[in-house]
């Protein structure tokens, strides 16, 4: 499993002219499920996640996590996140799980984020989606499972 997580000031997702998805402060989880992938690399990767400290505290060292500022979740799946451009210029995604699979383990993933406390605003799996971020910082950090 493999997430590309931004730090953001705000952010949100439509699908069809359509805001499904809004926090402030927080955190935007690109998500993205490959081959392989099981319920423990979601929980591992949650549990990551829950205690990460990379929000500035009074002094402006990074050392609060987004418990620590009452921060939001803002989950979207992406299976482009399997990319493999290693031969040619149009990227195969045979590496990425099969989207029956995917969808499980994503809201898997959500849930357990929501199990370690978070209230996690979401995406739509599988539609043409428009993120918008701001990204603070800007703070961008690559989480994978098998890493």
């Amino acid at each position: 499993m493999r997430i590309l997580l931004q730090r953001v000031s705000s952010a949100s997702v439509t699908v069809k002219g359509e805001v499904v998805g809004q926090i402030g402060r927080g955190f935007v989880l690109l998500v993205g499920v490959g081959q392989g992938d099981l319920e423990r690399d979601a929980e591992m990767l949650a549990a990551k996640i829950a205690k990460l400290r990379i929000f500035s505290d009074e002094a402006g060292k990074m050392n609060l996590s987004l418990e620590g500022v009452s921060g939001q979740i803002l989950s979207v799946s992406q299976f482009t996140l399997y990319a493999d451009l290693s031969r040619g210029n149009r990227p195969g995604f045979s590496s990425a799980a099969p989207p029956d699979e995917g969808k499980r383990l994503w809201e898997y993933f959500n849930a357990a984020l929501e199990r370690l406390g978070f209230e996690v605003k979401k995406g739509i799996f599988g539609a043409d989606m428009q993120v918008t971020l701001v990204n603070d910082g800007p703070v961008t950090l690559w989480l994978d499972s098998r890493s």
